[in-house]
C-alpha cells in the first residue's frame, strides 16, 4: 500500500469554498487508489473543516519553519507528497526532497495565483485614477490579453515563485485551460509537467427535482469572503451594479432582493447590509446548494480572478442562470453558449440580470445551456482514471521524467539552499 502525504495550506472546508471541495475530491481519489492517506497542515483547526478521520484519513498538525517536520516525514517515508498551493511547496518542498528524495512531488495549484494577483494589480492601477469610492467602484473588469498579462507578471515576485514551484515538482494539477496555455506559451513550462483536471466529481443534474422559474425568487451572490475576488465583486455590486438592477426592476413594477452568502464575513461586509435597498448580507450558508436552487438568478460580477469558479459550477448544477464577466466564465464553457449572460459593462450586466429575472423563456433557455456545459464540457472526460494513470506512470518513470526536467533540477538545487537557510534561520530565531 502506497503512502500519500497531503500538506494542506488549510484544512479542507468543502462547504466554505471550491478549493475545499477540490481537496476533498483528491483525498477521495487517493483513497480509491488503495493508498494510506495522511493530511497534514500548519493551519489552525477550523469550525467548518471536514472530518477527514471519518474517511480513514490520518490527520497531523505540523509546524512551519521547524525541524520537527523533517523528523516526522523521514519516519513516515511517503511515496507521494501533494502540496496544496505553491506556498506550501515553498515551505515544505525542500524538507521533503531532503528526507524523502524518491517521493513523488505533486503540486495542486488550485488556480494560477500570480494571474489573479496580476489582474488585481491592474484593477488597482485603474481605480487609482479616480478620487471617490463611487468612481473607483464604477471601474469594470480587467480585460487584457495573455501577452499583456505576461508582461505584467514576468517581473512580479509571486509569478517567479509560483512558476519555480511548478518546475520543482514532478507534476502540477491545473483546473483552467487558459492558465495551462499561458504557462506553456509564455512561461515555457513543458506540457508534461502540467495535468488538466478541473473536477473529479460527476456532473449530475436532477432537473425534475429542481424548483422552476415561478418557484424561485431574488438574486444570490455567494463566495468565501476571504477570497479577494469575491469581496471585490460584493463592493462592485453594492456601489454600482445592484442600484442599477434594482432601479430597472422597480421601473417594471417588480421587487427583488440580493442575498449575499459566504463564509467568514468580516465586519466591513456585514456593515453593507441594507434591507431598505434590498441588499442583504446573509453570511454563512449551511447548505449552499439549497440557497442556490431557491434563487432565480446568480450574480458573479468578477473584476479579477483566476481558475474556474465553484459558485458558477454550483449555479449550473442547481439550474440557476448566472450573470458574470469574461473573467468569471474563463475556461468554463469552451465554445458553448453560457448558461445565462457574460457581460463586462455595468449597463449590460444590469440589463442581462433584469431580463433573466423577468423573462421565463430566457431563463429556461439559460438553464438548459448550463446543463449542456456540465455534460458536454466538464463531463466530456472522466478525469479520475486519467489522473490515476498519469500518477502510476510517474511512479514507474520518475528518474527519467526528472532527468528531462533540467530546469526543475537546477531550481531544486538552488532553492534547496535559499529556502533551507531561510527556514533554518527563522527556526533558530524562534528559539
Amino acid at each position: 500500500m502506497q503512502k500519500v502525504l497531503i500538506i494542506g495550506y488549510v484544512w479542507p472546508e468543502p462547504k466554505s469554498s471550491a478549493a475545499g471541495t477540490r481537496m476533498l475530491e483528491l483525498v477521495q481519489l487517493f483513497l480509491q487508489m488503495q493508498s494510506e492517506v495522511t493530511f497534514a497542515s500548519a493551519a489552525l483547526l477550523s469550525d467548518h473543516r471536514f472530518d477527514l478521520n471519518s474517511l480513514g484519513v490520518i490527520e497531523k498538525s505540523i509546524a512551519l519553519n521547524c525541524s520537527s517536520f523533517d523528523e516526522y516525514v523521514k519516519a513516515l517515508q511517503p511515496d507521494l507528497v501533494l502540496f496544496d498551493r505553491f506556498f506550501t511547496e515553498e515551505q515544505f518542498g525542500w524538507r521533503v526532497a531532503q528526507a524523502c528524495p524518491n517521493a513523488l512531488r505533486i503540486l495542486d495549484t488550485e488556480d494560477f495565483h500570480s494571474l489573479r494577483y496580476a489582474r488585481q494589480q491592474l484593477l488597482k492601477v485603474e481605480q487609482k485614477k479616480y478620487s471617490t469610492e463611487k468612481e473607483k467602484q464604477s471601474v469594470g473588469p480587467v480585460l487584457v490579453g495573455a501577452a499583456e498579462l505576461y508582461q505584467q507578471m514576468c517581473t512580479q515576485d509571486m509569478a517567479l515563485r509560483e512558476v519555480a514551484a511548478i518546475f520543482r515538482c514532478d507534476l502540477s494539477l491545473m483546473i483552467s485551460e487558459f492558465e495551462m496555455e499561458l504557462l506553456q506559451k509564455y512561461f515555457s513550462v513543458p506540457a508534461q509537467l502540467l495535468f488538466y483536471v478541473p473536477f473529479l466529481s460527476p456532473m449530475r443534474v436532477q432537473e425534475q427535482s429542481l424548483p422552476d422559474f415561478s418557484e424561485r425568487q431574488h438574486f444570490v451572490a455567494i463566495g468565501n469572503f476571504r477570497h479577494e475576488p469575491n469581496w471585490d465583486s460584493v463592493l462592485w455590486l453594492k456601489h454600482h451594479l445592484w442600484p442599477m438592477i434594482r432601479a430597472q426592476l422597480l421601473q417594471q413594477g417588480a421587487h427583488a432582493e440580493l442575498h449575499i452568502y459566504g463564509a467568514y464575513p468580516p465586519p466591513k461586509a456585514t456593515q453593507l447590509h441594507n434591507a431598505k435597498e434590498g441588499f442583504h448580507v446573509k453570511g454563512w450558508a449551511e447548505d449552499a446548494a439549497l440557497v442556490m436552487q431557491q434563487a432565480r438568478v446568480c450574480l458573479a460580477p468578477l473584476r479579477f480572478g483566476a481558475g474556474i469558479k465553484g459558485k458558477l459550477m454550483d449555479a449550473m448544477r442547481m439550474g440557476t442562470p448566472s450573470v458574470t464577466t469574461a473573467i468569471g466564465a474563463e475556461s468554463m464553457c469552451g465554445s458553448l453558449p453560457w448558461g445565462g449572460a457574460i457581460a463586462n459593462d455595468a449597463g449590460a450586466i444590469a440589463r442581462a440580470a433584469v431580463a433573466l429575472y423577468q423573462t421565463p423563456s430566457s431563463w429556461h433557455a439559460a438553464q438548459q445551456a448550463g446543463f449542456t456545459i456540465l455534460q458536454n464540457y466538464f463531463a466530456r472526460i472522466d478525469y479520475k482514471p486519467r489522473l490515476q494513470e498519469r500518477v502510476e506512470r510517474l511512479f514507474e518513470h520518475v528518474a527519467l521524467e526528472r532527468g528531462n526536467n533540467f530546469i526543475g533540477q537546477m531550481l531544486r538545487h538552488h532553492s534547496l539552499k535559499s529556502t533551507q537557510y531561510m527556514g533554518q534561520w527563522i527556526e533558530a530565531k524562534n528559539k
